[in-house]
């Protein structure tokens, strides 16, 4: 019998999360290691990856592995799937979170750090997706949970390939949703607000731009990272079962307008 519980419960999968470091990165792991999930957690730089693995297997007692390795890189990205598969067995939920934003002026944007962002925000997902789906779509199940952006849908002055590269990920989801719909594999894209974490630091730290976001969203405040641990265990659950190609956005209501 389906319970309530039961749908969101994740024993016996396991998740693997890119830039699982960041802000938005551990809520994800704690989140779905909470809910019964084996996490391999990926990032550039192993010590912040260990010191969270042990939190997370600590508060979960779940199992967590810290895996180095950079998602732009496609031998490391293939790499990947071995060195998960050997330390928890083939992941079944993938979560595409790693990303950065250089704000600039589009008229001043260097090409350098234009495809910068392009690598890590939109390749990089391409390349996790591309590696880690057909071992879900042989077993039949499987969870692609892409992190986009609010402004995936909405332009926003001095972030042009932040938006641009955010809006692709909404189709790319779409498309692989296409590709993989009835073989038991969703592909859904969250698309938070303004949260308070270090990739928006800059706005953090400057009281005008804070107030500024704060006077556009609607709920009034910005978004703490603990109120995305329900949309990311909703979307990597059975509780989604029926929902893919879709976008959930979680913004305080700023699309809303």
């Amino acid at each position: 019998m389906t319970t309530p519980a039961s749908l969101f419960d994740l024993t016996g999968r396991t998740a693997l999360i890119t830039g699982a470091a960041g802000g938005l990165g551990s809520v994800f792991a704690h989140a779905l290691a909470g809910a019964g999930a084996d996490v391999a957690l990926v990032g550039r730089r192993a010590e912040p990856l260990e010191q969270l693995a042990a939190e997370v297997a600590a508060a979960s007692g779940r199992r967590a592995v810290a895996l180095a390795a950079d998602v732009t890189d496609e031998a490391a990205v293939r790499a990947l799937v071995g060195a998960a598969a050997a330390a928890l067995g083939p992941i079944d939920i993938l979560v595409n979170s790693a990303g950065i934003n250089i704000r600039r002026p589009s008229i001043a944007y260097d090409l350098a750090d234009w495809q910068r962002v392009l690598q890590v925000n939109l390749t990089g997902p391409f390349l996790c997706a591309q590696a880690f789906a057909p071992a879900m779509l042989a077993r039949g199940w499987g969870r692609v949970i892409n992190v986009s952006s609010m402004l995936g849908q909405v332009g926003l002055a001095e972030r042009s390939a932040y938006t641009a590269t955010k809006g692709g990920l909404l189709n790319l989801g779409r498309t692989l949703a296409l590709e993989w719909a009835g073989r038991g594999v969703t592909v859904n894209t969250l698309a938070p607000g303004p949260f308070m974490t270090e990739l928006n630091r800059p706005l953090l730290d400057n009281p005008a731009a804070f107030q500024a976001f704060v006077d556009r969203i609607p709920l009034g405040r910005w978004g703490e990272p603990h109120e995305l641990a329900g949309p990311i265990l909703f979307l990597a659950s059975a509780a989604s079962s029926f929902m893919t190609g879709a976008v959930l956005t979680v913004d305080g209501g700023w699309t809303a307008q």
